[in-house]
């Protein structure tokens, strides 16, 4: 019997990711730089004074035509030197704007209200969302906006963590690993997630859904985003396999952020569709065989564990070539030991209490 359901769960396993590689594969017609939109890229920083230089600068590098971008930094109540560095840095740049969290729009919190008061403000046709930890290619915002045809309403980029212990590298598997994923289903418009520090939307279509402040209060706004959005059933959502649109951010320094973080997301998650359900089931079967193993051990469960491990090492060496981010591979092992783990463990962690902690705040 545990063969069979092992079977069963291994058997969809490798469907899906099968579906997902199909999915990012999709190509989308371009813009030249010509043709590209105005954009504004929001910031929104709380604390973040040891991040926040190299992210300015890497802004600041940005490749864009004249006259169509601006940057607008939010300081969200910060109670370090996060103002000063910001105000000190584009002293000379005009086309940075600093803006400093005073009002709270309707139910909004934290970093959701911060980056609706920048959206107030903004000018741009397009807005992108990325992170105080996060440093942008210098291409990010020219190839996310290139994307922008009439129909497409969100534009989602991949992030990648730096690896440099197997700590870290265990979450950048695990970062590559999701992204993956977010990016296969909205591809195929079965959207399941995105992230907030590498995501563009238009501005026109914030509007039409009503902003943030029409959108029930979420710990993960951008997912929030995305689902009013996709309800639309007007626009195209995608999610390009595209290195020139890369944003690397650092990861979590110790078990009990990652831990927060994780939960974070499963949070937001809990309102995703049917599908994701499905899919996050399907997995949850899989990998709770895989620690049950051991006490029902045939050597043909064995052999399912074995090309288990070879789905994921050939579905993370796909997007990883396409980056030239091979070497990382290196850490897999320590990457399949904490996701077997923490896909188990997650729902106990989940279900029983919401409550989420995240940059000082409780919500």
């Amino acid at each position: 019997m545990f063969e069979v359901v092992f079977l069963i769960a291994m058997c969809g396993y490798f469907l899906q990711t099968v579906w997902f590689i199909v999915g990012m594969q999709k190509q989308f017609r371009k813009k030249s730089i010509a043709e590209l939109p105005t954009a504004t890229i929001i910031v929104a920083a709380r604390n973040e004074e040891g991040n926040l230089p190299a992210c300015l600068v890497a802004l600041n590098q940005l490749e864009y035509p004249e006259g169509k971008l601006e940057i607008l930094l939010v300081d969200d109540k910060s109670t370090d030197k996060t103002g000063e560095i910001i105000a000190a840095f584009i002293s000379d740049k005009p086309k940075f704007k600093k803006i400093v969290t005073k009002k709270e729009i309707g139910h909004l919190k934290g970093k959701t209200n911060a980056i609706a008061n920048a959206i107030e403000l903004a000018t741009g046709e397009i807005i992108l969302t990325t992170d105080a930890d996060c440093i942008v290619s210098p291409t990010w915002a020219k190839t996310l906006t290139s994307y922008y045809t009439d129909d497409v309403a969100i534009v989602n980029g991949f992030t990648m963590q730096d690896a440099k212990t197997q700590f870290q590298g265990m979450q950048h598997l695990d970062f590559v690993y999701l992204l993956s994923v977010a990016s296969g289903t909205i591809n195929f418009d079965k959207p399941l997630s995105c992230i907030g520090n590498n995501m563009s939307f238009r501005k026109s279509v914030y509007d039409e859904v009503g902003g943030y402040e029409n959108l029930p209060f979420s710990v993960t706004e951008d997912f929030n985003l995305l689902f009013a959005i996709h309800k639309l059933k007007k626009y195209k959502i995608i999610y390009p396999l595209d290195p020139n649109g890369l944003v690397t951010t650092q990861p979590c320094d110790t078990i009990k952020n990652l831990y927060r973080q994780k939960k974070r997301w499963a949070v937001g998650g809990l309102k995703a569709p049917l599908r994701g359900f499905l899919i996050m089931s399907n997995a949850w079967v899989a990998h709770l065989a895989i620690i049950l193993l051991p006490f029902f051990f045939t050597t043909a469960a064995l052999s399912l564990f074995f090309f288990k491990l070879v789905i994921d090492f050939l579905f993370l060496f796909f997007v990883l070539n396409t980056f030239k981010l091979t070497t990382t591979l290196k850490y897999f092992f320590s990457f399949e030991i904490y996701y077997i783990l923490y896909v188990v463990l997650l729902p106990f962690a989940v279900l029983p209490n919401r409550k989420v902690t995240w940059k000082g705040r409780k919500y």
